[in-house]
């Protein structure tokens, strides 16, 4: 049972189990030490993203059959790095979030204002 917290300061919810998401690849956008990405927003990928975070180095686009990675298509949802995520907002390419999903320890880097901008209508679903 996931007793973590979202944004909203309810239960963690599931971002995606198609194509399974998550630094512990369960689902979630849950994090700990080892990872380093900080993978805890939960993101609708659009094109416009996509094409971005492989500007920027990070084709989240191809896939990577040795990591069992099926690379993203627009609309998959798939738990970001808080900083790339940021990046991407800083230049107006952050793609929506569901905040249900999205770790409240994103707090600590970008206040529940500016995440509720980029709110999916499916957050509170």
């Amino acid at each position: 049972m996931n007793t973590e917290l979202n944004v909203l300061g309810t239960p963690l919810q599931s971002c995606c189990y198609e194509p399974l998401t998550g630094y512990f690849r369960d689902g979630y956008c849950r994090t700990n030490a080892t990872d380093t990405g900080t993978h805890i927003v939960c993101a609708i990928v659009t094109d416009e993203f996509l094409e971005y975070t492989k500007e920027q180095g990070n084709d989240l686009s191809t896939p990577i059959p040795y990591w069992n990675f099926p690379g993203l298509s627009p609309g998959d949802k798939w738990c970001l790095c808080i900083s790339r995520w940021l990046e991407a907002e800083k230049v107006g390419k952050a793609p929506q979030i569901n905040l249900a999903a999205t770790h409240q320890k994103a707090l600590q880097f970008v206040p529940l204002e500016t995440l509720k901008k980029y709110s999916h209508i499916s957050s509170y679903s």
